[in-house]
């Protein structure tokens, strides 16, 4: 009882990470129909799972809204303050903990976007389909990671299953690259009318006269189609734009020929796609048997993708392509912003693989243990080993 009253937060998370097994989320689903993919796995490095309590924080920092990752943030620091008061024995402990509050937090966020680490891969029983992104960038997007090559892109997406990757940068082609360690396929993602759209192939540059047209209204935005068409690649329309700016002119979208929809996209701004969203998405691509794909839209920024796409090579519209999602980022574009701190976190923890949620059960067993081995006479308060006496105790 004395190691329960003193470690309350310990003993909470065991019981929250045994509890959430009860109420388990898949790792993976179909985008599509929501149901567990019966031709895709994802795999974890042993390492992942050893470090599964970083891992999997990391990971749940990086599948956030911009407006959920700033309450969780905010919650987290007035949370671990309240702790730093009510834990602290001495003034200066108080202060100490309520210094490091913040530091903690927004460290783990930076970890979550910096931190090399080993990541999860989906591997697929499908010998005919391909794990493939539709929308990545480089360096040379003007949002994009200041040194983020086409070299280091390629590592990124091999690290976590993908065989090959469209690279489109903004307003600037990308010729193509079958010599890497993965495919890079070329691409491009022009920004047009209140609009992205994505090129998928050898997509000509647009001259002026022809990008003020586009630039100029919705009707002009939607020659664009007919323009790439002509070159010989594939228009995609980019969320959220399409959703944010266009929800009304989407069947226009269609009859001016687009090729596609992104119906999962992992930068922060597009994981509020709600899944009633999709849904309207979804039965217009069915409807009309057009393309729906998942993007990654790496800009060089975090280390874990939320989507991946298992296409099948030659195959045309709505079953040409399985878009295999994470099913906590999903969620961001459902769950209110305000619960963020606290639903995240049970979001995670029902994510959890058996093996995930047997290494978060031992690290906390091991601190509990470690704990209550009394100190060694005459020493401080540490955590430290040689704080601890472990020779044995006599009646």
């Amino acid at each position: 009882m004395r190691v329960l009253a003193r470690h309350p937060i310990a003993w909470l998370l065991l019981i929250l990470v045994i509890v959430s097994a009860f109420f388990p989320l898949a790792p993976i689903v179909d985008a599509v129909t929501g149901a567990v993919p019966g031709d895709a796995a994802l795999t974890r490095p042993a390492l992942y799972v050893i470090l599964a309590p970083l891992s999997n924080t990391l990971d749940a920092l990086t599948f956030l809204t911009i407006e959920r990752a700033k309450v969780l943030l905010a919650t987290w620091v007035i949370l671990f303050v309240l702790w730093g008061i009510v834990a602290g024995r001495t003034r200066r402990g108080r202060l100490i903990r309520i210094g490091l509050a913040p530091i903690v937090v927004f460290a783990l966020a930076g970890a979550a976007v910096t931190l090399p680490r080993p990541v999860p891969a989906l591997e697929s029983a499908d010998s005919d389909a391909t794990i493939i992104d539709f929308h990545s960038h480089t360096q040379a997007s003007h949002d994009g990671r200041h040194g983020w090559t086409d070299d280091d892109l390629a590592r990124w997406h091999a690290d976590q299953g993908f065989e090959a990757a469209y690279v489109t940068d903004h307003n600037v082609i990308y010729p193509g690259r079958e010599n890497g360690v993965i495919a890079l396929l070329p691409g491009v993602e022009w920004s047009v009318y209140r609009q992205h759209i994505v090129a998928l192939g050898r997509a000509q540059p647009i001259d002026s006269t022809s990008h003020a047209l586009f630039s100029k209204d919705t009707p002009g935005m939607l020659k664009l189609f007919d323009y790439l068409h002509q070159q010989g690649a594939l228009a995609i329309a980019s969320i959220p734009e399409y959703w944010e700016n266009h929800r009304e002119d989407l069947e226009q979208f269609v009859t001016a020929g687009v090729d596609g929809f992104e119906i999962v996209n992992c930068a922060p701004k597009a994981l509020r796609f709600s899944s009633a969203d999709r849904a309207d998405v979804l039965l217009l691509a069915k409807s009309h048997d057009l393309l729906v794909t998942g993007a990654s839209d790496n800009h060089g920024w975090g280390k874990v993708t939320c989507v991946w796409n298992l296409s099948q090579v030659g195959a045309k519209g709505f079953r040409a392509n399985e878009v295999i999602a994470r099913p906590i980022a999903l969620a961001q574009g459902d769950e209110p912003v305000w619960s963020a701190g606290f639903d995240q976190p049970w979001l995670m923890l029902r994510s959890l693989t058996a093996g995930e949620r047997a290494s978060w059960l031992t690290w906390i067993a091991v601190y509990l243990i470690y704990m209550s081995v009394p100190r060694r006479q005459g020493k401080r308060a540490s955590i430290g080993i040689l704080a601890r006496d472990l020779t044995p105790q006599r009646d």
